[in-house]
């Protein structure tokens, strides 16, 4: 290749990779004299926004956006910098007027605010968009008339947008808890079911009507509507199970005896599993007793054994920071332990006192805990019935087994109900089995016994189920033995 063709390259190379440089510089100088340019109205528009100008003074926010989006248009097009200084200025006028505006709408339109905010919330416009539309349609309508000094007629428009925010509201919450469960019911009217599970499936309607109600009545404490809608779910669900069941089983040409003897299949594969024969001549009874009697029994077992390796650990970490002490803190440790020993056997007495339908025993660390299952009280109210009394007998017995301790007793509730009212009935029922304590034990100081309500925070159960709300529906005693203290003293 000649030499003059090498330079003439690479000359044409230099010159392609100046001007790229030069392009690039020049990109970033447009870029930076934009930031420069438009800082305060993009400082406006954001802060307009985050007011939320664009729904609380539309007009003027509209009118706004629309002098920055020229000025934008203009800039991309080269056009003179005086001209677009004009439309950013005209732009942050208008933002001015919006956020004096939205200051008033606050004011004004607070309770249709917020109940859009509560719409929002329950994702209105997926759930009831038509009415989602015709709310926010409404509420811009009040929006402008307040804009225009018209508060009356803002008020008004207002009122309106409130009605119809709160009708999608209800409707998407609806929507989201009951719409699976609707076309559940419907393709079950599709299959004929209730020629063939008619029971199942009427349950499942009675209990989306419950759930419905429940929603109408109570929109914001959802944990009822909820569990209603699981439960219709999941017997909309079962009815088409069994409709299903049962045509396969006349396909097959299957007897009832049949139908009984693939259902005992899986109670004998559990029962095998623990040892034990799963017989059924006198029905599913026995078998599932057995089974959940060693469930129980494995259950007490592991709590047993976590119990005995938190003291293993307790004790070696107590030895571990008494290492190398003083005799006299070395004794004190001691003495400690014996009383930590002597803890353990006074636990084992307690936990002998009680029957599982009567109460729990276990500890945490030190700590005593009679979880009283066999302790109910009537729905909504906080007064100990007399059958109760023989348990809270035992349940002083108990407490006397341990001398100068302190109690602390505590209220649980399920999650149905309010937060607050959950929380308020969770405490007088603690409060009630101290008053009850203190009347009955003399020897006991009021200082000594204490109550306290944690509601629904504090569940040791799934709330979805009624079996498990019944076990976070409790009074937990909670005993404090009385241990000698270690005092190091710094030489």
């Amino acid at each position: 290749m000649m030499p003059n063709v090498i330079f003439r390259r690479v000359s044409n190379g230099l010159r392609i990779s100046t001007l790229m440089m030069l392009l690039a510089a020049a990109v970033f100088a447009q870029s930076d004299i934009k930031a420069s340019l438009f800082e305060e109205a993009d400082g406006a528009l954001q802060t307009a926004l985050k007011a939320h100008a664009d729904v609380l003074a539309p007009k003027n926010f509209a009118e706004g956006l629309k002098f920055y989006r020229e000025a934008e248009e203009q800039f991309e097009r080269g056009k003179n910098l005086e001209d677009i200084r004009k439309k950013l200025k005209a732009c942050e006028a208008y933002l001015r007027k919006a956020m004096e505006a939205t200051k008033l709408a606050e004011v004004t339109l607070v309770s249709s605010f917020k109940a859009r905010s509560d719409a929002q919330n329950a994702e209105s416009a997926s759930y009831a968009a038509e009415l989602w539309n015709k709310a926010e349609a409404k509420f811009r309508e009040a929006a402008g008339n307040l804009e225009d000094g018209d508060v009356n007629g803002a008020r008004k428009k207002g009122g309106e947008a409130e009605g119809l925010y709160r009708q999608a509201e209800l409707a998407a919450i609806k929507s989201n808890y009951l719409q699976e469960t609707w076309s559940l019911l419907e393709q079950a009217e599709k299959l004929k079911v209730k020629d063939s599970a008619p029971k199942t499936l009427q349950r499942a309607r009675e209990l989306v009507q419950q759930a419905e109600k429940e929603l109408n009545e109570n929109r914001y404490d959802t944990d009822v509507a909820r569990n209603l809608a699981q439960q219709a779910r999941y017997e909309a669900s079962h009815a088409i199970y069994l409709h299903n069941l049962f045509l396969r089983m006349k396909e097959q040409k299957l007897t009832n005896e049949d139908l009984v003897l693939g259902s005992e299949a899986p109670l004998q594969k559990i029962a095998a599993a623990i040892d034990v024969v799963a017989e059924f001549d006198n029905g599913f009874g026995d078998v599932t007793g057995q089974i959940i009697r060693y469930i129980q029994t494995y259950q007490d077992s592991v709590a047993r054994l976590s119990q005995t390796v938190q003291d293993q650990n307790q004790q070696i970490a107590q030895y571990q920071e008494q290492v190398g002490g003083l005799a006299e803190e070395q004794t004190l440790l001691k003495q400690q332990m014996e009383a930590v020993a002597k803890v353990r056997e006074q636990f084992q007495t307690v936990e002998r006192m009680f029957n599982r339908e009567e109460a729990r025993v276990f500890r945490e660390g030190s700590d005593v805990i009679m979880r009283l299952v066999g302790l109910n009280f009537a729905s909504g109210k906080a007064v100990i019935e007399p059958q109760y009394f023989s348990l809270l007998s035992k349940v002083q017995t108990a407490v006397k087994t341990f001398p100068e301790c302190s109690v602390t007793i505590e209220g649980h509730t399920d999650s149905h109900g309010g937060d607050a009212a959950n929380l308020r009935l969770s405490e007088e029922r603690a409060e009630a089995v101290r008053q009850y304590l203190l009347a009955n034990m003399p020897e006991l100081l009021p200082a000594q016994v204490a109550s306290v309500g944690y509601g629904e925070s504090k569940p040791i159960a799934n709330n979805e189920t009624a079996e498990g709300r019944a076990k976070n529906r409790r009074i937990d005693l909670v005993i404090h033995p009385r241990l000698p203290e270690i005092v190091s003293e710094t030489p």
